[in-house]
C-alpha cells in the first residue's frame, strides 16, 4: 500500500467513525434521555463542548488524511496546524469545564478521559515535528493522526458510557449544577 493509499484509508475511516457520530448525536438530542438527563443548562454546556471535540478530533485525520495524500506537503502541513489549532482550543474548552465544575458530569470514566486526551492532542500536535523536523514528510504525521483518531474513539466510547450510567441513575450527568437551573 502507497502512501497515498494509506492517508485515503485512513480518512475514510475517519469519515465513516465521523458519520456514526452524527447519526449518534442526532438521535440523542431527539431522544427523552437528553431531555430528561441534560436538563440543567452547565451540563448540556459541557455536553456540547465534549461533542464539538470529537466532531474536530474525527475531522483531523479525515481532512488532514485527504490533504496529506493529494495536496502539496506545505499545503497539507498548513492543514494540519490549523486543524490541530482549533482542536487545541476545543481541549482547553472541555477541560475547562470539568475544573470549574460547570455541570461536568461526575463519571470518573470521562473526567480520566479527558485528561488522557489533553495529552495526547498535545503530543500530536508536536509528533510530526519531533519525528520529520522543520518540514516534516508526509508519513511522519500518520502517528498524530492514529493517535487523535483512536482519541476521537476512546472520547465517543467514554460519552456513551456516562449517558448509559446516567440513564440507569449510576451517574448525575450535571452533578454541579443547581437544581434551580433545571427545566
Amino acid at each position: 500500500m502507497s502512501d497515498r493509499e494509506a492517508f485515503f484509508a485512513l480518512a475514510g475511516i475517519a469519515a465513516t467513525m465521523l458519520g456514526t457520530f452524527i447519526v449518534a448525536a442526532v438521535f440523542y438530542i431527539g431522544s427523552d434521555a437528553h431531555r430528561r438527563l441534560g436538563a440543567a443548562e452547565a451540563a448540556d454546556g459541557y455536553w456540547r463542548s465534549g461533542m464539538r471535540w470529537i466532531f474536530a478530533a474525527y475531522a483531523i485525520p479525515m481532512l488532514a488524511g485527504l490533504a496529506l495524500g493529494a495536496l502539496p506537503r506545505v499545503w497539507a502541513v498548513l492543514i494540519f496546524i490549523g486543524l490541530t489549532a482549533v482542536l487545541v482550543t476545543l481541549t482547553f474548552d472541555t477541560g475547562r469545564r470539568i475544573l470549574r465544575r460547570e455541570g461536568g458530569p461526575s463519571s470518573s470514566t470521562l473526567k480520566l478521559n479527558e485528561w488522557l486526551t489533553t495529552i495526547i492532542v498535545l503530543m500530536s500536535a508536536i509528533l510530526p515535528w519531533v519525528l520529520g523536523g522543520w518540514m516534516p514528510q508526509p508519513t511522519s504525521f500518520i502517528p498524530s493522526l492514529f493517535l487523535i483518531l483512536a482519541a476521537g474513539f476512546t472520547s465517543t466510547a467514554a460519552l456513551l458510557m456516562t449517558e448509559f450510567d446516567a440513564s440507569r441513575g449510576e451517574v448525575d450527568p450535571g452533578a454541579s449544577a443547581s437544581q434551580d437551573d433545571e427545566i
